[in-house]
């Protein structure tokens, strides 16, 4: 298994580390990655084509969040650059067409186990409203109204003849910052959106430090494998 730590100078270059991760899948071999992007929005195909898109990336950028276009998944999330994380495993493929639902349930049972590890309590599903949605997600409770929930965990795959990358986002802390931009963002592409659903490790009673939660989710990514390590950057 080989293990990407770290994350590139720039934006773009920190972007490309994805193709490294299924250039090394189309070998044969496994990759794992889970680092801090920098602070941005990044909009899926979907946002692109609304009308409101121009005016969804200024809100990105005036509260200081440039604002890119990602490959894979459904619409904006946002990464404040400190505490939100991003994973990625990419792995081999012998035939494309099959095994989607099982790679997502395998990083799916992954994530959980991580972030219970480190005593957050997680259910499958997200709440009416949130942040990129998708059949792939993963929420908390929230602690101050009965029956809510608080989405922290989104998971997108991307998948090519030769390899797959099961990828994903984590909110491990500044939910306030998320959230806000993420209400801007959504409003300008008239996109339905509650900021109350956005959640957090921390909100959920877990670590603020996402070094912690880093660690926790490359082991769990990894399992049992023997890792060989490159610094990134």
């Amino acid at each position: 298994m080989r293990v990407f730590r770290g994350r590139a100078a720039s934006i773009a270059t920190d972007r490309d580390m994805s193709q490294q991760l299924l250039s090394v899948a189309a070998t044969g071999d496994h990759a794992v990655r889970v680092w801090i992007p920098h602070r941005q929005v990044a909009f899926g195909r979907r946002d692109a084509g609304r009308d409101g898109y121009d005016r969804a990336r200024e809100a990105a950028r005036e509260r200081g969040f440039p604002p890119i276009e990602r490959d894979v998944g459904g619409r904006a999330v946002a990464y404040d650059g400190e505490t939100t994380l991003a994973f990625a495993r990419a792995e081999p493929t012998a035939d494309f067409r099959t095994e989607t639902a099982t790679r997502y349930e395998r990083a799916t049972v992954d994530v959980e186990r991580a972030l219970r590890s480190l005593d957050v309590e997680l259910v499958r599903g997200e709440p009416t409203d949130s942040f990129c949605p998708g059949t792939h997600s993963l929420s908390v409770a929230d602690g101050a109204t009965v029956g809510r929930q608080r989405k922290l965990v989104g998971i997108a795959q991307r998948v090519r003849q030769d390899a797959a990358l099961v990828a994903g986002v984590v909110a491990v802390a500044n939910r306030g910052d998320l959230a806000d931009v993420l209400d801007g963002v959504y409003g300008a592409l008239e996109v339905s959106f509650d900021p109350s659903t956005v959640g957090t490790v921390e909100d959920a009673r877990g670590p603020s430090d996402p070094e912690i939660v880093r660690s926790a989710l490359e082991d769990a990514l990894v399992g049992e494998s023997q890792k060989t390590v490159t610094d990134v950057g």
